[in-house]
């Protein structure tokens, strides 16, 4: 029986490509699910999968509530049929008025941004009154990822007030994101997600002190979704495990999700002996990480990649002349999510076949708003 990933027609495929094994996906997406406890608690990161086939799936697997990092991903999501969409970026400038597009044309489609300013929340507060409608907001915390959202100090309570407070503005919750922390050792991992969020629950008594609404909290992405699926309390937002990865697979050992997207990429040459060349270049898999850590070939063994240029990458290997040219290789990114955005479109893979292809919607910086 040949491996899972393998096609059965290669010849259907060119390279470099992303493959997406959709039984794969199916089944991620329910041990998501499984993990959580309930479908409701989740709100799936697009970011990851950007293609409004995977969103049609989570919905119909019963999520109905999503992540997102850019308005052209909420507008994916809301093509592919999504009613609540929470864009995690604090949306300035020009991404005001797009935002206030987007409700302007997707009115049946909640959408919520992210604000951590009082100067941020007036301006979307003038520009959605301007036009009679309301700012929907979360409150942005940063509980120690430094990266956005206000510190956990002693204004953060006068922000939260101020966004009850202004006529066109509803606060919704607290957006926490933690993705820094990420030890391989669960049980250590938990203890430093739940120290991260002490500040939290002292915020949370401070805005029941003050009589202001309790908010509702969305928490994580994958590396912690296992730590605060234990709270009930908590909604949990992962997005990396719908495709998976070889980072995260290696790192969160106690995750059980499945490779679900791999890059095919074929032997174009065989420079000289010892090495050969693949058709997969910075253009085809996540360049981001040092070369060690961009690509895990699952049908090559005792190898090493060693260089990498636009449309090329070249390969030690110690089998040399058992490697043709025009061979296919099968390789698990070490990081998917901005693999799958170096690609318009992916192969779609059911009973190791290619049986049609998806577009990948939501790389588009801009898709009508």
């Amino acid at each position: 029986m040949s491996p899972w990933y393998k096609l059965q027609n290669e010849e259907q495929a060119d390279s470099p490509s992303l493959l997406i094994y959709k039984e794969r996906v199916a089944s991620n997406i329910q041990k998501m699910i499984d993990i959580a406890g309930d479908a409701e608690r989740l709100y799936p990161h697009v970011k990851t999968n950007k293609m409004p086939e995977v969103v049609k799936m989570m919905l119909a697997a019963g999520i109905s509530k999503f992540k997102c990092a850019t308005i052209a991903e909420a507008e994916m999501a809301a093509m592919a049929g999504a009613k609540y969409v929470v864009i995690a970026h604090q949306l300035m400038g020009p991404k005001v008025k797009r935002l206030l597009a987007f409700r302007q044309q997707y009115p049946d489609v909640f959408v919520a941004s992210l604000i951590d300013s009082a100067s941020v929340a007036k301006e979307h507060n003038d520009v959605f009154g301007a036009s009679g409608l309301v700012s929907d907001v979360f409150l942005d915390v940063n509980n120690g990822m430094d990266r956005s959202g206000h510190a956990l100090d002693g204004d953060i309570l006068g922000l939260y007030q101020l966004l009850h407070q202004l006529p066109n503005s509803s606060c919704h919750g607290l957006h926490v994101y933690d993705g820094h922390l990420r030890t391989p050792d669960f049980e250590s991992r938990r203890h430093e997600v739940e120290d991260g969020f002490v500040d939290v629950q002292h915020f949370l008594e401070a805005i029941a002190e003050a009589n202001l609404p309790r908010p509702i909290i969305v928490a994580g992405g994958t590396p912690t979704f296992t730590v605060h699926a234990l709270h009930a309390e908590t909604y949990c937002s992962p997005g990396t495990c719908v495709l998976w990865d070889w980072g995260y697979g290696d790192k969160l050992p106690e995750q059980p999700f499945e490779y679900a997207a791999l890059v095919l990429t074929r032997v174009i040459s065989k420079p000289k002996a010892g090495f050969i060349t693949v058709d997969m270049g910075h253009k085809a898999v996540s360049a981001e990480n040092p070369i060690d850590k961009r690509i895990r070939f699952l049908n090559l063994d005792n190898y090493e990649l060693v260089g990498q240029s636009e449309e090329h990458g070249v390969i030690r290997v110690e089998n040399w002349e058992n490697i043709n040219v025009g061979d296919v290789l099968y390789g698990v990114p070490f990081h998917v999510c901005p693999t799958v955005n170096l690609y318009d479109e992916a192969y779609v893979v059911e009973n190791q076949s290619v049986v049609d292809t998806w577009q990948v919607l939501g790389r588009k910086r801009r898709i009508t708003v």
